[in-house]
């Protein structure tokens, strides 16, 4: 059973056949032009611009070119002006044979916009050939005794020219005994016949010899001539005589040599030597003496060589039987050859474009004419494609055919096609031919290029090397040659805040970056730009794409100390009381790290110190602790050496320098922290306190002044009421101590402002003056070694 899809492609075939021969039918009448054969090479034929309406220069322009069913061309165009000329010298006999007209189709083609014209030229037939006979002697044996009016035909003359310049009569010599007549067959040819006029006496001439002459119609005429040779026999009462005087017979072309065509037989009434018959060829042609043969004996006729339908369709033999006596009788055998599918399509490729530009709208690729040679449905023909391609097949007119592109092409999907053409003939056994055709899409820039990533993040380690190589990015494009080749570049940033052009460089034929500066992650953490990508195409096409860099941190930077700080103009000093237990918070150091991540991770240890056991530095947060309870052989001041280390590495660190200075009467509860949920109103009001230190302590020093001027004026006046009394009546306050007898103090009053040592807001702790209480065996001491005091820088 039949597949459905080869019903569908056979429906289709069909439809395709019958739309050709309707156009074919619908096509107006060709073109005609004339020429004489034998016209030299060269010679003017005619203006195709002028009889086709067109212009001459339009000719050059739309490609105008002369094709023609056959491989070989007779005929060239001159573009530039028209004129249609002869390529070579053109033989009517040798194009045409013996058909008339002699007509050779053509087309011309312009490509651009395709059209087509048909054309034909016609070949006028030149009397170029004479009549010539096969024989130079023919020879009769006639009776004496034959009636007058008696007719024997002769054998007839070949002419190579048609119409009027082909043979139109024979004639003969004078004599007394016979004239001639000219006669024509069905197939237009004219032989000779031979007509008794007078009774031949053969005791009185046993043998004549005449002149036949055939003359064509040319001008001049030319003519042929042979000798006919008429014996004059004795009476012999029966000529042999032919059944039939027509046979028609049918042979297939191509049967074998030897093969059998028909036996032909007649009867003579005559006995003896006069019965005796024998067979053959009467009048025959070169053609038919090559072609055919016939037993003497038998009459069997036989093929000498194969039949070609396609070469001549019918023979007409003529059959001569001679008895012995010289009689003579003839008949005609019609030998109709019967056409095989012996031929196969043929295909003539008129015009192909190799290379169609892809995206182009429909294009012709190809012009072609199919024939063949057979006849009927052997010579009726299909034309196909196969169906996956996108390419149809248009009839133009009779067997001619344009392969066209079936939409638009896509080089990057498919950029070669190899068409097989299928011409399929309708007979039996069905021949086919099939005819290959590659096609090439040529490119056209319509790909624009792709990056391998809609993004790209790149890693770069500060303080990079100039003209470090930090990354790439990569775009392909799916076109070729000039078209795929893709350059970078940086694009401007929309903003100015950011000099692209001095951080990064792109190599524009690799899409390499490079980084043209070393950079600092403290400063830079990251940025981004665009890169585009344009291919090489005209108009040029192109695509972007996001970088961002991103700058990764290196341990560049070493801890940074808030607290202490290092360029104090004044000594920081932390005071503990030497009370206070273990665990007691002295102070914190703060220390900052530029760095980010782990090179940020900041540790803390106690590198030195005066009394190594008596302090702790917490690790993480740089809290300074009392390791122990302080006793009165530990010194009054202590000087702690903090190392800060952070993370990276290597590791990078920082020393810091803390003065503690362990003090008496400084109780727990002056030093408590404060509540963490004040902080922030007592960070806020850090301000005021300073304010009203300083007012503070201006009071307290113009009170003191005061003081001493009103003790110094009691003194003068207790001294004047009890002369040169020296001693006192009882002992000075313990905050107050004469050093001088003099009633006055060798010394100011020291005040000090104290803030708590791990606060954020920098609270006071207490504000006082301090004078600390000596002893009467201590009175003669230096001041310079009164024990320190509790440190006025006391936040973080």
């Amino acid at each position: 059973m039949e597949t459905a899809p080869r019903k569908a492609r056979r429906n289709r075939q069909v439809v395709f056949l019958i739309v050709a021969l309707l156009l074919c039918e619908a096509v107006s009448e060709p073109q005609q032009y004339s020429v004489a054969e034998e016209t030299e090479s060269g010679s003017f034929v005619a203006n195709v611009a002028k009889t086709l309406g067109l212009k001459v220069g339009q000719l050059s322009s739309r490609g105008a070119r002369v094709i023609s069913e056959d491989k070989k061309q007779y005929l060239q165009l001159k573009r530039d002006t028209g004129d249609l000329l002869i390529k070579e010298k053109l033989d009517r006999e040798e194009l045409c044979g013996p058909a008339e007209p002699c007509v050779l189709p053509f087309q011309i083609l312009l490509e651009n916009p395709f059209q087509f014209f048909r054309a034909e030229l016609r070949i006028e037939d030149v009397n170029d050939h004479s009549p010539t006979f096969p024989e130079s002697e023919m020879i009769l044996k006639i009776l004496e005794n034959t009636v007058p009016g008696t007719v024997f035909p002769l054998k007839i003359a070949q002419d190579l020219d048609v119409g009027i310049n082909s043979l139109q009569n024979y004639t003969i010599s004078s004599n007394p005994h016979f004239l001639v007549r000219t006669s024509t067959r069905s197939n237009g040819k004219k032989f000779p016949e031979l007509v008794l006029d007078k009774v031949l006496d053969r005791e009185e001439q046993p043998e004549l010899t005449l002149t036949l002459t055939a003359v064509d119609g040319g001008i001049p005429p030319r003519s042929g001539t042979a000798q006919v040779r008429v014996l004059v026999m004795d009476i012999n009462d029966n000529a042999p005589v032919f059944p039939h005087t027509r046979y028609e017979v049918q042979i297939p072309e191509k049967s074998p040599i030897g093969s059998l065509v028909v036996t032909v037989s007649a009867r003579d009434l005559d006995a003896g030597i006069n019965s005796d018959v024998a067979y053959a060829l009467f009048q025959a042609s070169a053609e038919i003496s090559q072609t055919f043969g016939v037993d003497p004996i038998s009459g069997e006729i036989r093929l000498k060589k194969q039949l070609d339908f396609e070469a001549m369709q019918k023979y007409e033999v003529d059959i001569e039987a001679t008895d012995g006596g010289g009689l003579s009788g003839k008949c005609t055998v019609v030998v109709q050859v019967m056409d095989l599918n012996d031929n196969s399509p043929e295909l003539i490729v008129s015009s192909l474009t190799s290379n169609i530009p892809e995206n182009s709208p429909e294009t012709v690729v190809a012009v072609f004419s199919i024939r063949d040679r057979d006849s009927g449905d052997n010579g009726r023909m299909m034309c196909s494609i196969q169906e996956d391609i996108p390419f149809s097949l248009k009839p133009t007119f009779k067997n001619f055919y344009t392969l066209v592109t079936d939409g638009a092409l896509d080089r990057e999907r498919r950029a070669q096609y190899n068409i097989t053409v299928t011409v399929t003939d309708l007979g039996f056994p069905r021949l086919k031919t099939e005819h290959n055709i590659t096609v090439f899409i040529s490119d056209v820039n319509d790909n624009p290029p792709v990056f391998a990533q809609t993004a790209y993040t790149l890693y770069l380690r500060e303080n990079n090397s100039p003209a470090l190589h930090i990354g790439s990015v990569r775009a392909d494009d799916r076109d070729e040659g000039t078209n795929a080749k893709v350059t970078y570049s940086l694009m401007p940033p929309e903003t100015e805040d950011l000099p692209l052009f001095s951080y990064i460089s792109i190599n524009s034929d690799n899409g390499y970056l490079y980084a043209l500066r070393s950079l600092d992650y403290e400063s830079t953490q990251a940025f981004q730009f665009t890169v585009r990508a344009a291919d090489g195409g005209s108009p040029v096409l192109s695509s972007q794409t996001l970088v961002q860099v991103v700058v990764l941190d290196e341990n560049d930077n070493s801890p940074f100390v808030l607290y202490p700080l290092h360029n104090g103009t004044a000594p920081c000093n932390d005071l503990v009381p030497r009370a206070a237990e273990p665990g007691y918070l002295v102070t914190k150091v703060v220390a900052v790290d530029r760095d980010s991540g782990q090179n940020s991770w900041l540790s803390y240890q106690l590198l030195k110190a005066t009394d190594p056991g008596l302090f702790t530095v917490w690790a993480h947060n740089g809290e300074v602790r009392t390791a122990r309870p302080i006793n009165d052989r530990d010194n009054f001041k202590q000087r702690l050496l903090i190392l800060v280390k952070d993370n990276g590495k290597p590791p990078l660190s920082t020393a810091a320098t803390l003065n503690v200075l362990l003090v008496d009467g400084f109780s727990e509860p002056h030093v408590q922290l404060p509540d963490t949920k004040n902080e922030q109103v007592q960070s806020d009001s850090l301000t005021i306190y300073l304010i009203i230190s300083l007012v503070s302590v201006s009071f307290l020093f113009l009170v003191s002044v005061f003081l001493f001027i009103a003790v110094s004026l009691w003194k003068r006046k207790r001294n004047s009421v009890n002369e040169g009394c020296l001693g006192t009546s009882g002992p000075y306050p313990g905050h107050l101590v004469d050093v001088s007898g003099t009633g006055t103090l060798s010394h100011s009053y020291q005040y000090e402002v104290c803030l708590t040592s791990d606060s954020g807001n920098g609270e006071f702790k207490f504000l006082k003056p301090i004078i600390p209480s000596l002893q009467a065996q201590n009175t003669g001491r230096d001041l310079e070694e009164t024990p320190p005091y509790r440190s006025s820088c006391g936040f973080n």
